[in-house]
Parts: C-alpha cells; sequence; structure tokens
C-alpha cells in the first residue's frame, strides 16, 4: 500500500474540519449550554447530537468485534460511498475500478464526483479474477470496489481472489458487506489489522431490520475513519436515528433470529423457484436475496406488479438477462409470490 498521504486529496489532506461546539467541551462537566445558539425549550431535541455518536459506536464495537476508533457512522452506507470519492479521487484525474455487475450507487457516486468509473466484467459463475482488477487499473486508480454477497447476484466473492486484490493494488479496497449477515464466510471486517488498504461497509438496513433510520457503518484504520470524521458533515446522524440504533443493539439477539428465520426462508424458496415451469435458473445466494432467471422477466414482473406483488426487474443489468431479484420475506409474503407464479402463463 502506497502511503496514505499520498493516496488522498491534498487538500483533504490538508482540510482544517468544522469545530463542533459539542466537540469544545468534550470531557468536561458542562451543564448550561449557550454555546451553539440552541433554543433552551423541548428537551431533549433541542440539543444537537453527539457528532461522533460515540455511545452508539461503544455498543456497536463488540458485536462487530472491532474497535469503536474503527467505526465510522453515516446516513446510509451511500454516505460513507461518497465520503469515499471525496477524500481520495481527484474529480477529473482519477479513476475507480469495480465489479460488474453490482451495486449502482458505486457508479452514480463516480458521476456525481467526476471520476472515471471502470467496471469489470464477472465471469458466467459471477466470480471475478483478480488478474481482470489488477489489469484494469493504472497509476490514477485510487479505489477499487467489491460487494460480498454482491448485489445483485447474492454470491459470496472468491476470498482467496478479493485477498490477492488487497495485497498487490497500492491503493484503497472497498469491501461491501451489506448483506454479510446472511453468510456463513467470515467477513472481512475481522482482518482490519491485517489490511491497512481496506474499507469494510455494512448497513443497518438489512439484517437489522431498520432501513428507515437511516444509518450506514464503515469499518477501516483509525487514521481512515479520522478523514472520514474529518470532512463528513458536523451532524450526520441526528439523534432519533442515534436512540432508535441503541434500542436495537441493546435487542441484538432479536436481529439474530431474524437472521435465522430468513436463512431458513431462504433454503426453502431457492428450490420451491427452480421447481417453477417459468424458473429457467437460481443462482446461488449468502444474502437475503435470490437472482431467479425467468422465461420472461418483464412479462413476470408486470404480471406479479398486477397482483399487488413487488420484485426487482434486472433483465438490463449486465449478465443478468431475464433475472429477477426476489427479496426473502415472511413464510406468508413467500408462499403468496410462489402461489402467483405458479399460476403465471
Amino acid at each position: 500500500m502506497k502511503e496514505l498521504k499520498d493516496l488522498v486529496r491534498p487538500n483533504i489532506w490538508a482540510l482544517e474540519p468544522y469545530s463542533c461546539a459539542r466537540d469544545e467541551f468534550k470531557g468536561m462537566n458542562a451543564h448550561v449550554f449557550l454555546d451553539a445558539n440552541e433554543s433552551p425549550y423541548n428537551e431533549p431535541l433541542n440539543r444537537y447530537p453527539d457528532p461522533l455518536q460515540e455511545n452508539v459506536k461503544q455498543a456497536l464495537a463488540p458485536i462487530k468485534q472491532v474497535r469503536p476508533s474503527q467505526i465510522f457512522l453515516g446516513n446510509g452506507s451511500d454516505e460513507a460511498i461518497d465520503l469515499v470519492y471525496r477524500i481520495f479521487c481527484e474529480p477529473g484525474r482519477d479513476n475507480v475500478v469495480a465489479i460488474a455487475p453490482t451495486y449502482g450507487m458505486y457508479k452514480v457516486c463516480a458521476d456525481i464526483n467526476n471520476v472515471d468509473y471502470r467496471p469489470v466484467l464477472l465471469d458466467g459463475n459471477f466470480q471475478l479474477q483478480a488478474q481482470k482488477i489488477l489489469d484494469a487499473t493504472d497509476a490514477h486508480t485510487k479505489v477499487i470496489w467489491l460487494c460480498s454477497p454482491n448485489n445483485p447476484t447474492g454470491n459470496e466473492l472468491d476470498k482467496k481472489e478479493m485477498q490477492r486484490i488487497l495485497l498487490e493494488f497500492p491503493g484503497i479496497v472497498v469491501i461491501d458487506e451489506a448483506y454479510s449477515d446472511f453468510s456463513s464466510l467470515q467477513p472481512f471486517r475481522h482482518f482490519m489489522d491485517r489490511f491497512p488498504n481496506m474499507i469494510v461497509l455494512n448497513t443497518f438496513s438489512k439484517a437489522w431490520g431498520s432501513a428507515s433510520i437511516r444509518l450506514g457503518m464503515a469499518f477501516a484504520s483509525e487514521e481512515i475513519i479520522g478523514l472520514f470524521n474529518k470532512v463528513k458533515y458536523p451532524y450526520n446522524v441526528n439523534k432519533l436515528t442515534q436512540d432508535k440504533a441503541m434500542q436495537m443493539l441493546a435487542d441484538w439477539m432479536k436481529v439474530d433470529q431474524w437472521v435465522r428465520q430468513i436463512k431458513r426462508e431462504r433454503e426453502h424458496m431457492m428450490p420451491a423457484l427452480s421447481e417453477l415451469p417459468i424458473c429457467k435458473k437460481v443462482y446461488p445466494s449468502e444474502a437475503n436475496f435470490v437472482l431467479v432467471e425467468v422465461t420472461d422477466a418483464n412479462a413476470v414482473y408486470n404480471y406479479l406488479i398486477r397482483k399487488g406483488i413487488v420484485v426487482r426487474n434486472r433483465n438490463k443489468v449486465q449478465l443478468c438477462g431475464n433475472c429477477l431479484r426476489i427479496t426473502i420475506g415472511t413464510q406468508q409474503e413467500n408462499n403468496e409470490l410462489l402461489s402467483a407464479m405458479r399460476q403465471f402463463k
């Protein structure tokens, strides 16, 4: 890996971050707050939230088996994705490399930040080849994006190939583990200290059943997390979100039960889908969804819409012709989907 200073945009490295009012009295026994032009009424909502979400990080760290200083919390994982571009990529000059197909926000954020986005197609089994990824890089490649389990394919990427990229690429490697809670494989965030150039993403939106609170996680070295905290907006995670996250973290065993139930339903759904006459292939999945190739994705999708059932049509995505991405729901929801698909003509 290059020195971190050589990977970061020079203006970001030299940036003086905004000093939050709450940062200035941190650690002091303050009880009268007349510094931030807040209203003295409507407690506790009248006060700005903790800008670094310390309580949430302290509760989250042992669950995720990382140190609090290795955690960044953002307004969904999309904030962390955008910050990677803003910290490491010089607009109009630098580029990033990503697998294809994969999560669409990596390209959207690249376009917003005027950074060249270089997709590298996976093979017929939706697997990556490290050499192809590395061959797509050049002196101006700052970041490689990997998603495992991948979206929309659902499969885990080859760990050895990913490790090769981490060891041989001199820049930043982002591994999006939004769906890792549903996988049987060990997540990469457990190897933080081994790969200083790695950023691992996770979210409260999937396994934690909390998409509406918009809370994303990034795990990385203390130095990289320090850069995230320097560049993010001061109060990026509101108090209501932090409070709800603390409630969820206090009851994490319930989340574990949800995950086990979703995995059981997934194992039921995959063979059930494969038996349907309109299903040509059900791809292996380690996520909370399955990718299904059908006879006519557009027709089946529109038919399900008329039945009041919404799935994701991935027909236009590279390598996913005539494919639908189907989220694993409750047993009742899954049975309703299967019943509707059996009646399709």
